[in-house]
């Protein structure tokens, strides 16, 4: 890390033409010495004019969704030290430079910005509910470093922005960041920050709904290749119960009569034992596939 790090300021946004302005004004005043990119996604309204008027290096990505936007972000920008953050004028960017301080200070890969809701319209209690369980769920499966996955401010290093192989393209995005840095288990910390209700004329792009169910199939997805013995176990125990619940009367009536009077549920049986056995298989190799994958991530990562 240089004396003097480049530091860049990230914000997707789409159809922000309220708050863009502001967003820009505001982080330039904390962060004098940052560049300010706006990747615009698609708006229909004046947010590209007014990103520009505000002094930001406007960019644009044409593929929808936040997690498009995110990837391309990283791709195209060069720095020493990134902040994401969202374009809708609830993240509080005098915080910023705390972030980034202790960011450098003590070496740090991830900084996340843990939202205080200032207000109840601020901090909606269905989207509260929500990060609460999936923040939750991550880190009985991940690691309990996070306490506020889903926030949309965070501050991250050069090795750890060039090594993230983004996949998501929406919202759930957050959460492959927040798995990358536990599964690698770079040093990160929480900095808690002002959350404030969105500026009138803002909308969110958050639909509760399909981007839950969204971000709980991320959340599988990345058990099934982060940590495959325990999600093929799941699996494998699911069956072999299934089998057994559908055999015991057979083994009962053997026992009282010597015969097996159900052959085809039997042969049923037999083959659900046998494909719960092949699912731990499947798991002991793929957890020796993961293991050799995540050495080669650590080294990419180590490289930056």
């Amino acid at each position: 890390m240089t004396s003097d790090p480049r530091i860049a300021v990230l914000v997707p946004c789409r159809n922000e033409a309220e708050t863009i302005a502001r967003v820009v004004a505001d982080f330039r005043a904390a962060l004098p010495r940052a560049t300010v990119y706006v990747y615009d996604n698609n708006s229909t309204d004046d947010t590209v004019a007014r990103a520009q008027a505000a002094g930001a290096v406007v960019r644009a990505e044409r593929r929808q969704g936040k997690g498009q936007v995110v990837r391309r972000m990283l791709a195209d920008v060069d720095a020493d030290c990134y902040v994401l953050v969202d374009g809708d004028a609830t993240y509080d960017a005098a915080s910023a430079p705390r972030m980034i301080e202790t960011l450098l200070a003590q070496h740090l890969d991830l900084v996340n910005g843990r939202r205080v809701a200032q207000g109840a319209e601020a901090y909606r209690r269905g989207h509260r509910f929500g990060n609460r369980l999936f923040t939750s769920l991550i880190g009985h499966l991940f690691g309990h470093q996070l306490d506020d996955v889903l926030s949309g401010y965070k501050v991250f290093s050069r090795r750890f922005a060039k090594s993230f192989p983004a996949f998501a393209s929406g919202f759930e995005i957050e959460v492959e960041l927040a798995v990358h840095a536990l599964s690698l288990r770079v040093p990160m910390t929480e900095i808690e920050g002002p959350y404030v209700e969105r500026p009138e004329g803002s909308a969110s792009k958050l639909r509760a709904l399909p981007d839950g169910w969204k971000i709980l199939w991320t959340i599988s997805r990345l058990v099934r290749s982060e940590r495959p013995l325990l999600f093929f176990s799941i699996v494998a125990g699911i069956l072999a119960a299934l089998s057994l619940g559908l055999s015991l009367p057979l083994f009962l009536e053997y026992a009282r009569t010597g015969l097996v009077p159900r052959m085809p549920t039997a042969v049923l049986c037999t083959g659900i034992m046998l494909s719960a056995l092949m699912a731990f298989t499947c798991g002991v190799i793929l957890h020796a596939v993961t293991r050799g994958q995540r050495e080669i991530k650590r080294l990419l990562y180590l490289q930056q």
